[in-house]
């Protein structure tokens, strides 16, 4: 398990987290673009939990602007797609980091990439330092390499810092058996093993994130951040989601 253990203030259950943010969740019901009222909701719901104390490290995507998959439909090589992507990621973070300011939530970005006068590049240290100043600390760029997800960079970054958990924050309730928006007899899971996930491609992050949160006995904790109170129950050691962790039930049994 990750070091850094031991509980915030406030109420708080973790002490340092990695709060995996969906680009597209940002365009709201327009599909593509910023909502100012989604926007300024994220901002109010990572605002709780930096109050309390939790160190707050945060990877947002950039779908909601740009993918590099959907990319190549217009004719763009994969490679330029993904790292147009990359840069859709910082777009989103200078308006997170924005948000958060104006909310009086202090806010750095580092970038896997950096850009001069725009954005920090990424350093481990400088990362850790502002966190343990109740910074919350946004991480853009994905990997900073074409070809891996925003979910394989929330799961690197949330190592490297020593996050306690990473919290991947969906529009559904947790992990289903099928896709619930289609699938009514769809079973929720409120816990799983990697193996299970992985086995049973049930779709929560790609393959590398995964195998990544495995092999270092990271925990996911998949949960609907639509519900405004659902990150701070979390926090508080109310979970609600579904827990991805070593030695949990298999995906074949334990749904609700």
């Amino acid at each position: 398990m990750p070091a850094n253990r031991g509980r915030a203030g406030s109420g708080a259950r973790f002490r340092r987290i990695l709060l995996k943010l969906s680009g597209e969740s940002l365009s709201g019901g327009a599909g593509f673009g910023i909502d100012a009222e989604v926007l300024r909701g994220m901002a109010e719901q990572v605002g709780e939990i930096v109050a309390m104390g939790v160190q707050t490290g945060i990877v947002i995507g950039g779908g909601n602007l740009f993918r590099g998959v959907s990319g190549q439909a217009s004719g763009v090589d994969r490679i330029t797609g993904d790292q147009m992507g990359m840069l859709a990621t910082i777009m989103n973070s200078l308006a997170l980091r924005d948000a958060l300011e104006s909310a009086d939530i202090p806010a750095r970005i580092l970038a896997a990439k950096g850009i001069a006068g725009v954005v920090e590049q990424f350093e481990r240290h400088a990362a850790i330092r502002y966190l343990e100043e109740g910074k919350a600390v946004i991480f853009s760029g994905g990997t900073g390499n074409p070809l891996f997800t925003t979910d394989s960079a929330a799961c690197l970054r949330g190592i490297e810092i020593g996050a306690e958990i990473i919290f991947k924050a969906t529009r559904v309730d947790g992990v289903y058996s099928a896709d619930p928006e289609r699938d009514p007899e769809a079973v929720k899971f409120d816990a799983l093993g990697y193996d299970a996930v992985i086995r049973e491609k049930l779709g929560v992050m790609d393959l590398t994130a995964i195998c990544l949160a495995r092999d270092n006995g990271m925990p996911i904790r998949v949960f609907d951040m639509t519900r405004p109170e659902a990150l701070r129950e979390n926090i508080a050691g109310e979970p609600n989601g579904t827990l991805i962790s070593q030695d949990r039930i298999d995906a074949s049994g334990g749904g609700r």
